[in-house]
């Protein structure tokens, strides 16, 4: 049963793992995340097992890869009976919360064939993918499919913010001189502030959220999912955030020309949609990164106010603290924007762990470099609230060995990620069936390795070219490397993925009782089934 412990995860959307002050940007300055680093681990190799929101999400909240929980694109519901880190805490007595973003759709025509009603405890709690809800809001207001009728609209109307679609009308639109509703969707009005007030925009009051649902928990242990909707698009931050930053702090971009020579089909595609076009001109970079930069600000400053209400609320050393994102943002680099494809920008996340344990005390302040994936969350959470983790659903592994000794441990030797571009321009433009558009991206601490069915696949040299400027995938001098990258990917998809209602013990145990249970296969006469039943111990 839990152990009184409670944990607070802390997801961003669209952060990228190099945009905070603590993971090395020079100019972006997070001081109360940075904190966060100081008090607990900073995971230098975090990666998620989709560079795209819904089965980035489904993984986090599953501890299980794509390849085995069937979410594979945004709007793909998750499949009824899939188990979720909400079914394991609810095991072992810890409430799993929603504050924020899922971007969870239900399987309602699964739902509906078993029976379900949406409107029982399970069917609720299978339609919002485990977690009992205190408030959800995926963004896209008022009609997007995620999560309509959001209360956060209701909120800014009892504020005085007038209008149909306070979200878009106030809180991602700016004024234009003449007192005209600027779209904060359009990329051009991205230097300008918000209509919103600072404290009415959507970080703090998603924030001033779990404090509310703190104040009624109770004595039960909990798992808040404090999930953000920022610094997503629209990229557009109220005042004073707006122009804190200027084109003078944002920074090189990273892409050559040579890139777009000869590059990989898949590769090409997406450097031709209007989003990469869009963040590939140097002037809409130096318009949006700012507003980027100013939302990521307006987080940390959040975060901090955040800290102070657990240290006042005397839940800062029973409490697990998680910061990490769901995927990055290309912004410009390799002629990119958005997410989607393998690129460090995209795929790479941050992730710091505080475990306020004192098993923990030796590696407070220190950065691992180990090989880390979203799904050991669920399995972290598990295990920090009392729980065994069950190795044959959570695909994850528990951090906590990291988060005890600095020592080295025998970890992972490879990272898994997926992705289906299938609903994609990208599709149309090569031609291809809906079947064929997966990429898998398998990667060790130097080579990263892309497997694109139908195609060629991609490969880069981490140690030799950081930045990623190299697409080694054709080239014959690498063709071991690609043969040993891709053997280690088949391995992968060789393993069971599926068998999660028996474990490995269970099997073993099993094995051999045939005549225990009464089965007689293969003896001959009464005699040799009796020396059997003397072997076994069964006379």
């Amino acid at each position: 049963m839990a152990n009184g412990r409670n944990v607070l995860w802390i997801m961003c959307d669209q952060l990228r793992f190099d945009y905070l002050s603590c993971y090395g940007h020079p100019h972006l300055h997070t001081p109360n995340i940075d904190r966060l680093a100081e008090r607990g681990v900073r995971f230098n190799r975090a990666y998620v097992q989709s560079p795209i929101c819904g089965p980035s999400r489904m993984s986090f909240y599953t501890g299980r890869y794509v390849r085995s929980h069937g979410s594979t694109w945004n709007g793909i519901p998750l499949r009824v009976g899939e188990p979720t880190l909400g079914d394991h805490l609810q095991e072992i007595g810890v409430r799993n919360v929603l504050v924020g973003k899922t971007h969870m759709r239900a399987d309602t025509e699964g739902m509906a064939r078993l029976g379900i009603s949406p409107e029982s405890f399970i069917g609720a709690r299978v339609a919002e993918c485990g977690f009992e809800v205190f408030e959800r809001d995926d963004g896209l207001h008022p009609d997007g499919p995620y999560s309509p009728n959001p209360e956060y609209d209701s909120y800014l109307k009892a504020k005085g913010y007038d209008g149909p679609n306070q979200w878009e009308r106030w809180s991602n639109s700016a004024e234009g001189e003449d007192g005209e509703i600027l779209s904060g969707w359009l990329l051009g009005h991205s230097d300008k502030p918000a209509r919103v007030q600072a404290e009415h925009a959507e970080t703090p009051y998603m924030i001033q959220r779990f404090k509310d649902f703190v104040a009624v928990a109770g004595d039960q242990p909990w798992c808040v999912h404090l999930s953000l909707i920022k610094p997503h698009w629209p990229y557009i931050v109220p005042a004073p955030y707006h122009d804190m930053y200027s084109a003078e702090d944002v920074l090189p971009v990273v892409r050559s020309e040579e890139e777009r020579q000869d590059p990989h089909p898949v590769f090409k595609a997406f450097m031709g949609e209007r989003v990469s076009k869009a963040f590939s001109n140097d002037e809409t970079r130096a318009k949006v990164i700012p507003a980027y930069m100013g939302l990521i600000k307006q987080i940390d400053d959040e975060i901090g106010k955040l800290m102070e209400f657990l240290d006042e609320k005397g839940l800062t050393d029973n409490t697990m603290i998680v910061f990490t994102s769901d995927h990055g943002d290309y912004l410009g680099d390799h002629w990119m924007g958005e997410k989607e494809l393998f690129h460090e920008p995209s795929v790479k996340i941050p992730l710091i762990v505080v475990d306020p344990r004192p098993e923990a005390d030796s590696t407070r302040g220190t950065v691992s470099e180990d090989l880390v994936e979203a799904i050991d969350l669920a399995p972290t959470f598990v295990e920090f609230c009392g729980g065994k983790p069950k190795p044959n659903v959570l695909e994850g592994r528990s951090l906590l060995p990291l988060l005890e000794s600095t020592e080295p441990i025998a970890w992972r030797e490879f990272t898994i990620s997926e992705y289906d571009y299938s609903m994609r321009n990208a599709r149309m433009d090569l031609g291809l069936p809906v079947s064929d558009c997966r990429l898998a991206m398998i990667m060790d601490k130097r080579w990263k390795f892309i497997h694109a069915e139908g195609f060629r696949p991609m490969l880069f040299d981490l140690q030799e070219d950081p930045q990623e400027l190299q697409d080694l995938g054709a080239n014959p001098a690498y063709a071991a490397e690609r043969e040993r990258m891709s053997e280690a990917l088949f391995a992968w998809y060789r393993k069971h993925h599926t068998r999660i209602t028996m474990t490995d013990d269970q099997i073993a145990a099993s094995a051999g009782k045939e005549l225990q249970a009464g089965i007689l296969i293969g003896y001959t006469d009464e005699e040799e089934l009796e020396e059997a039943k003397q072997e076994q111990g069964l006379l």
